[in-house]
């Protein structure tokens, strides 16, 4: 077997041509950083004035700059005064961008908190806080997913203009009012240039509620705790008597039973526990036939979760988004406007109520509401994630429907077609 001959070392030649194509690659390199970073330079510094101008705007400086170039290709006078009276026309518009305002915007709405239907005002109060007069303007102020425009009239300084608006409250929502915005541009709207005045300000439409029963189910009044089936040597609720056991604390002793006997005799305890109630509502579209019966689903939730909270029960409610606030019954509300429509948040009901109580307290009682359209089988399938000392109720929304109380298994389901049915049903459940 011959041996393969050594790698020659290559040329002087080829090196020095890679040399220069890597100290070229890094010539060009370095100078695109640069001519990038000039760039982000002159965009920043020329921000204010382009980022008034609007995308017809553009437009209109595009076609003079073609018109421009039309005319210097092909020697056609015409596209010459083309071009001239389209970037004319947006030199007249700029004029209008022109001038420095000094408002003071004031939003107020009232109240901040309604139940859905009804109505809420707002009104939003411009001042001229400078000492020159302001020519009339337009304000633009965002209410939810609409647009009211107002028209500021001149205002002297120290002058005052006030505008009345309504809210939409018909269903229930989070709405965000504002910023308002004044603006300055042509009537072609080849120009706008916009200036916030506030900050967004908040109005909670609250879901339609019924007040339960005091003794509805999880509505527990328990200073003591709830007993248990466990059986404890030391606790408040007396089980029976059991002989003493080297370690048994002496305390325990029951004397009178003692003597009557002749032999020691302590006494035993069933455990109770402080209640946990775990409020869990599935807003998964897919449960749900439609919208009103959605919005039931979560009239239902906030009417149980606003009498726990007033019978002073540890409460927790979840949806697929988040952890409601439940230290009061306003924060409750309040977070209930957030609920929005998921779909597939998670494979199954029951996996989302075992990720979302996962880091909580063993509840003593579950109350889960659902839509009409969730299977029988998915709600039995929750109920086997906690042992025989939980109890559990699922409501199930369906408007229209007669209200009625089926067992499924261990749980007990209720099904409100109305939500003046739910006090009603909740008191059928016998608990």
């Amino acid at each position: 077997m011959t041996a393969s001959a050594p790698a020659r070392p290559p040329a002087q030649g080829v090196i020095a041509v890679r040399q220069l194509g890597r100290a070229a690659l890094a010539a060009a390199s370095a100078a695109g950083q640069r001519a990038a970073g000039a760039l982000r330079r002159i965009a920043r510094a020329t921000s204010p004035v382009t980022s008034a101008v609007t995308a017809l705007g553009w437009l209109v400086l595009a076609a003079a700059a073609a018109s421009f170039l039309v005319s210097a290709l092909l020697g056609w006078v015409e596209f010459t005064f083309l071009g001239a009276t389209l970037l004319g026309g947006l030199l007249v518009a700029a004029c209008f961008a022109f001038g420095r305002a000094t408002y003071s915007v004031t939003i107020e709405l009232n109240p901040r908190r309604v139940v859905a239907g009804e109505r809420a005002l707002g009104r939003m109060l411009v001042v001229n806080a400078g000492r020159k007069t302001l020519s009339p303007t337009r304000m633009e102020l965002p209410v939810g997913a609409g647009l009211a425009e107002f028209t500021v009239p001149r205002l002297a300084p120290g002058a005052e203009s006030e505008e009345l608006f309504a809210m939409p409250t018909h269903r229930r929502a989070l709405i965000l009012a504002g910023p308002a915005v004044s603006v300055r541009g042509d009537q072609l709207g080849l120009v706008r240039r916009t200036v916030s005045w506030t900050d967004r300000v908040e109005l909670f439409v609250h879901p339609q509620t019924t007040r339960l029963l005091a003794t509805a189910p999880g509505l527990v009044r328990d200073l003591e705790g709830q007993s248990s089936s466990i059986i404890t040597d030391s606790d408040l609720a007396f089980h029976a008597l059991r002989q003493y056991e080297a370690g048994d604390d002496i305390r325990n002793v029951h004397w009178r039973t003692s003597a009557r006997t002749g032999q020691l005799m302590v006494r035993q305890y069933t455990e109770t526990r402080r209640s946990q109630l775990l409020l869990a509502h599935s807003a998964d579209t897919s449960g749900y036939a439609s919208d009103d019966e959605f919005e039931l689903a979560i009239s239902i939730m906030a009417s149980i979760g606003c009498q726990v909270i007033r019978e002073k029960t540890a409460l927790h409610v979840v949806w697929e988004g988040a952890m409601l606030r439940s230290r009061s019954v306003t924060a409750l509300l309040d977070d209930s406007c957030r609920i929005e429509p998921v779909s597939s948040a998670y494979p199954s009901l029951r996996d989302f109520v075992r990720m979302s109580s996962r880091a909580l307290p063993v509840p003593s009682l579950v109350i889960l509401v659902v839509g009409s359209l969730v299977p029988t089988r998915e709600i039995r399938a929750v109920s086997t994630l906690y042992g025989a000392d939980t109890v559990m109720i699922a409501v199930r929304a369906e408007a229209g429907a007669a209200p009625g109380v089926v067992k499924v298994g261990r749980t007990v389901l209720a099904t409100v077609g109305r939500l003046g049915d739910l006090p009603a049903l909740l008191d059928r459940t016998g608990r």
